[in-house]
């Protein structure tokens, strides 16, 4: 199971990398549903890893990233729902 999780981190670390880097050459912004899914999935997927490689700094660092991209997925589907047209009823 230990090199399973190391698989699985890896896969979480290029998400995140791989966010940031299409970010950065302007591929996405940062308020893109993509961007902060990749963010959500990459850190989750890394925290899975550190159940069988503990480490507490790096617990935390992914625990105030999968807080960031709720964060922004919850600004982003309300900035959503503003934007859509109401229907009468």
């Amino acid at each position: 199971m230990q090199e399973l999780s190391n698989y699985v981190g890896i896969i979480g670390v290029t998400l995140v990398l791989g966010a940031y880097f299409f970010s950065q050459t302007g591929r996405v912004t940062f308020e893109s549903l993509g961007y902060l899914l990749s963010n959500l999935f990459g850190s989750l997927l890394i925290t899975f890893s550190l159940i069988y490689h503990w480490n507490l700094s790096s617990f935390l660092i992914e625990l105030a990233w999968c807080s960031i991209s709720i964060m922004g997925l919850i600004k982003l589907f309300r900035k959503s729902a503003e934007a859509s047209p109401q229907r009468p009823d």
